[in-house]
């Protein structure tokens, strides 16, 4: 699994309540509702980065059957056949994989019509006749719409349409789907102002935390090899590297501080890699395994949110804000609506919108670190999430829901 990160309005409206409630932050431990199986249909491979789809449906696949169907793989080969591939994951989560043949890519409604015969045959094969479906992406209906679950779930985690090479459909068939759901999460509070309007029953589930897993970095750990030998102070981004960093922010970052040292951590997609700033003073490490990250936040000095001002990143929500803190490592962060509300607010993160900004903040941050104020307020903050609570409260939801539609 390689690194984590999260893919991500009006004017400026107060901030929603939050759809789990103060008590229940207090539960010890999440309780078991029976639920019907779980079929979700994503845009993400399973095993590509691990982020708020993982860390949810694995916690589903826990009281439950979970289904996660990805986007088809298409062979070289002509003569294949249209089949199934099923691999197991964390806590037998299933990945079902449509395999088909090199005549069909580009081919819209033949693709789609391929995808909705092979998942029938899956349905009746696996006993699936009571389920529900989670949707990441609308464009998933044309393969799916026949089928008649007894709940539709829309976890909006981004704004899909606003990213690079987004299907020209997509704003249509979310329209679709909006009619379709029974319900509406949204992976942030400026997604949820957006979606809200758009959907009577929807609830802001913000990015959370596993503050164990990260929490590793205030711990003795062993240093990663391909970092070792790199000088302090070490300033950090792991993430997706793609449209939404900032790479010219970067680029004046890396030349205005040279006694800085910048680590990179994440695929690159979508973008030229020659396009990146190189300087020797910038460090692309490449992605990393999700259990391999707690090791190199421990020795980065301060950690960043490099993130551009477009429409690729007005409503991302991103999940490294709570992860870099867990990790006890001072943040800076460009001003990202879901960022500035709460930890800019809250003045747990900073905020800078310029690179000489950016660099004022990174020189504050790196006196942070003997802010005992400051980590203990974080923590305090840290204390009222967990992807643990937004599970459970998603669960409850769903459960009335359902509740409802039966009686």
């Amino acid at each position: 699994m390689p690194s984590t990160t999260s893919a991500e309005a009006p004017a400026r409206a107060s901030i929603p309540t939050p759809a789990h409630s103060q008590t229940a932050l207090h539960s010890a431990t999440p309780t078991h509702t029976s639920l019907p199986d779980l079929v979700c249909f994503a845009h993400l491979h399973w095993d590509f980065v691990w982020q708020r789809p993982q860390h949810l449906l694995s916690r589903f696949a826990q009281q439950g059957r979970v289904f996660y169907v990805e986007e088809p793989f298409f062979h070289n080969d002509d003569l294949i056949e249209p089949h199934i591939e099923v691999k197991e994951r964390q806590n037998g989560v299933k990945v079902i994989v449509a395999h088909l043949p090199q005549r069909l890519r580009g081919q819209e409604d033949a693709t789609d019509e391929a995808q909705a015969n092979l998942l029938t045959r899956f349905f009746a094969d696996n006993n699936l006749t009571e389920y529900i479906f989670w949707y990441y992406t609308p464009m998933a209906l044309a393969k799916s719409r026949h089928l008649q679950p007894v709940l539709t779930v829309y976890d909006c985690m981004d704004e899909l349409a606003a990213f690079k090479f987004a299907p020209p459909a997509l704003r249509e068939r979310e329209q679709e789907l909006f009619q379709k759901a029974d319900l509406v999460f949204t992976g942030g509070h400026t997604l949820y102002e957006a979606k809200s309007l758009q959907h009577a029953d929807a609830h802001a589930f913000p990015s959370s935390i596993d503050k164990d897993h990260f929490g590793q970095a205030r711990q003795e750990m062993p240093e990663p090899a391909d970092q070792a030998s790199i000088a302090h102070p070490r300033i950090g981004f792991f993430g997706v590297v793609d449209e939404r960093l900032d790479i010219a922010l970067l680029g004046e970052l890396a030349a205005a501080h040279p006694e800085w040292q910048f680590i990179i951590i994440g695929p690159v997609v979508k973008i030229d890699p020659a396009l990146l700033p190189r300087t020797a003073n910038i460090h692309y490490l490449g992605g990393k395994n999700y259990q391999e990250l707690p090791a190199y936040l421990r020795g980065w000095d301060v950690a960043t949110l490099l993130f551009a001002d477009n429409e690729s990143t007005k409503f991302i929500s991103p999940t490294k804000t709570p992860e870099y803190l867990a990790a006890g490592k001072p943040v800076v962060s460009t001003p990202i609506r879901d960022v500035v509300r709460p930890y800019g607010d809250l003045n747990l993160v900073h905020i800078a919108a310029t690179a000489d900004e950016f660099g004022q903040a990174i020189e504050k941050a790196l006196e942070q670190n003997a802010d005992t104020d400051w980590r203990h307020r974080t923590d305090e903050y840290l204390k009222t999430i967990s992807w643990d609570l937004t599970w459970q409260q998603m669960v409850d939801l769903m459960a009335q829901r359902l509740a409802t539609k039966k009686a």
